[in-house]
């Protein structure tokens, strides 16, 4: 008889992994004009655990302002000139939480940020995993690993997609840098060019003297 052990497993696992569901929360890029601020807003229960994290993809250094404020107006996070960080909360009061990215630094750079805001705790992928200690059958435990694996893959994948999208804007600034540079090196050596070319034919040219006529 054949073994019924991978048909069996499959359909767990696919089951398993869709009853987790993920924590609420957003991800996302926007852009970030010079002078100016962006506040978010999210309503967050008390007791639950938020999550920021974020990096400036384009624009100036590379470094923004952050802060985050909770409902009753108290500043729990705030950094100044950062390129990328990170912030976690186990919220004390009930309300609407505000985090804002300001720009208002600088005059003249525009740029482009990223962010990822997660609300509550990620609930266990098995059942009763979070309440009472069980042991885990094989099959159970290939799930969560399989989960952890994934999530380790999303985390990775984000990072490169950042990573990728801030190496090509910099390739993107490089290269029309070196494109104005080189219109410029060629319209200076055409006009040392055709300096030179007039330069050398003034010493060449015979000078023919002026006769002046002479009346008896």
């Amino acid at each position: 008889m054949a073994s019924r052990g991978p048909a069996l497993l499959l359909p767990l696992l696919l089951g398993l992994l869709l009853r987790a569901e993920p924590s609420r929360g957003a991800e996302l890029t926007f852009e970030l004009p010079d002078n100016a601020k962006q506040c978010f807003h999210e309503e967050v229960e008390r007791g639950v655990r938020l999550s920021l994290d974020y990096q400036v993809i384009t624009g100036g250094h590379y470094d923004v302002d952050c802060y985050v404020e909770d409902p009753t107006g108290n500043i729990l996070y705030r950094e100044t000139k950062k390129q990328y960080d990170s912030f976690t909360h186990r919220t004390e009061v009930k309300g609407v939480y505000q985090f804002c990215f300001s720009n208002e630094f600088s005059t003249f750079s525009h740029k482009t940020v990223y962010f990822d805001f997660q609300v509550g705790d990620e609930p266990p992928i098995l059942p009763d995993m979070g309440s009472k200690v069980t042991a885990l059958t094989q099959m159970e435990s290939a799930c969560v690993t399989i989960h952890e694996a994934l999530k380790t893959v999303i985390d990775s994948q984000t990072h490169y997609r950042l990573r990728e999208a801030q190496d090509r804007a910099r390739a993107e600034d490089l290269n029309s840098r070196v494109s104005y540079w080189s219109v410029g090196e060629t319209i200076a050596l055409f006009v040392v060019s055709f300096s030179q070319v007039l330069l050398l034919k003034s010493f060449f040219t015979e000078k023919r003297p002026i006769h002046k006529a002479v009346h008896s």
